[in-house]
């Protein structure tokens, strides 16, 4: 009977460790949650890949059209496709956020092209816009705040302690330093095409220069700030 007892109390001990390690597991899980989701926040601020695939679908529809009928049908065809867009995520059950941004800069670029009387100015407001993130990366490098790092940081509610940090400091400089490559590029390419009327391959380079190339600055981003991170001494 005693030695039965004594077998219970050194079973006791085993069957608390499993609710230690589990007490350390939910420990151990929302730091992990938490990093998993990063990942996903930053690409659903764009809908998700299927969000940034259908937001290029107004524009393509607009220099086809464009190009078959002219100025008139694309405006319609471009503003339809942008409705239809939305009406897909909806179906979808997807965030419409990024689907009624879309529509909203469809309209503002037809509104523009209505108004100036030519296709080529769909493409002026992506234009402006592309100089103004140009001119905002470069001017953020200048004053040592990275545009890079103000909006990682800011995504992941990090504060502002990280530009004490040289290392990260240079890698978020570097990381803003390619951004204010690809927007500046547009502003080169696609500005000549502008001023050359060369309103079809304008549509093309706005489709080629778009997310595709900022999908490329975002993950040469993503890896340069990790790998500082990883390697950064905390304070």
């Amino acid at each position: 009977m005693s030695d039965h007892h004594h077998i219970d109390h050194r079973d006791a001990p085993t069957t608390r460790i499993p609710r230690i390690d589990g007490a350390g597991a939910p420990e151990r899980e929302p730091a992990d949650r938490r990093d998993r989701e990063r990942m996903p926040t930053l690409l659903e601020q764009m809908g998700g890949v299927p969000g940034i695939v259908a937001s290029s679908v107004p524009v393509a529809v607009f220099v086809v059209v464009n190009l078959i009928g002219g100025l008139q049908p694309a405006l319609i065809a471009a503003l339809a496709a942008g409705v239809a867009v939305l009406v897909w995520r909806l179906v979808r059950r997807d965030p419409i956020q990024p689907a009624i941004s879309g529509l909203f800069g469809v309209g503002i670029c037809a509104l523009v092209a209505r108004q100036t009387g030519e296709a080529r100015g769909f493409y002026l407001p992506g234009l402006l816009l592309s100089s103004f993130f140009a001119l905002a990366a470069i001017v953020s490098m200048i004053v040592k705040w990275p545009l890079a790092g103000v909006i990682w940081n800011g995504l992941n509610a990090r504060g502002t302690q990280w530009r004490q940090n040289p290392v990260l400091l240079r890698a978020y400089t570097l990381a803003t330093g390619l951004l204010a490559l690809v927007f500046a590029s547009r502003v080169v390419v696609q500005g000549l095409l502008y001023d050359a009327n060369a309103e079809t391959w304008l549509g093309v380079a706005r489709l080629a220069m778009g997310y595709p190339l900022l999908a490329l600055a975002i993950l040469a981003t993503v890896l340069i700030v990790r790998r500082a991170e990883s390697g950064a001494p905390r304070s």
